[in-house]
C-alpha cells in the first residue's frame, strides 16, 4: 500500500532509520533536495490518491484528506479524514487525529480517533489518548496515554452509589465519631 520511506536531512545523506528495522511496503524517496517536491500526490495501490508531505514541510491548522496521507514533516493542529495515516519516522504530529486508521513510526502527541485501526511501531512514540476497533503495539514503542479499544457486545452496568449517611442521628451512633456507611 505504500513505499519505502527514506528520509534524509541536508546534512546527512545516508538513510536515517537502520537497515534492520522494519520499512512501510512500497515507499517511495522522500527529501529535502531542491528537485523533489515538499508535497506530491501519487496513485495508490487500490487506485486512490497517495498524498505525500515530506520531512521540510511544516503545517499549523487543520489537514482533511481523502484517501491516504503520509507525513514525513510536522503537523500541528488538526488532522481528519475517511482515509488512512502514515506518521513517518521523522514526523512530528501536534494534532488531535480523525480518521479510518493510522500507522505510527514517528511521533504524535495528541488524541487519535480511528474507525478501524491505530499501529504504533518499534520506532513510535505516542502520547495521548487513542479509541480505535484495533491497537497494535510493537515492542520498543513508547505509548503513554489512555485506549479504548473494540467496541462493547453490551453497554456496561451503572453500578449504584454507596449509601450516604445523612442524618445527625446516625453520625452520632458510631462510636469513633467518623461518617462510616454500612451496606446491608
Amino acid at each position: 500500500m505504500f513505499e519505502k520511506i527514506i528520509s534524509k536531512t541536508p546534512e546527512d545523506s545516508h538513510p536515517t532509520r537502520p537497515a534492520s528495522a522494519p520499512l512501510p511496503p512500497q515507499a517511495s524517496v522522500i527529501g529535502t533536495e531542491a528537485s523533489k517536491p515538499a508535497a506530491a500526490v501519487s496513485a495508490s495501490s487500490n487506485g486512490g490518491q497517495r498524498n505525500i508531505l515530506s520531512n521540510d514541510v511544516h503545517i499549523k491548522g487543520s489537514v482533511r484528506f481523502t484517501n491516504d496521507l503520509l507525513v514525513d514533516g510536522r503537523i500541528e493542529g488538526e488532522i481528519s479524514s475517511d482515509g488512512a495515516l502514515t506518521v513517518a519516522e521523522n514526523a512530528h504530529i501536534k494534532a488531535e487525529v480523525k480518521t479510518q486508521s493510522v500507522v505510527i513510526y514517528g511521533k504524535v502527541h495528541g488524541n487519535i480517533v480511528c474507525t478501524d485501526r491505530v499501529e504504533i511501531k518499534a520506532s513510535a512514540e505516542m502520547v495521548g489518548d487513542i479509541k480505535a476497533g484495533i491497537l497494535s503495539i510493537e515492542p520498543g514503542a513508547i505509548f503513554v496515554g489512555k485506549s479504548e479499544v473494540g467496541t462493547p457486545s453490551a453497554a456496561p452496568k451503572q453500578s449504584s452509589p454507596a449509601p450516604q449517611i445523612n442524618s445527625k442521628k446516625q453520625r452520632q451512633g458510631n462510636q469513633s465519631g467518623k461518617d462510616v456507611a454500612h451496606a446491608s
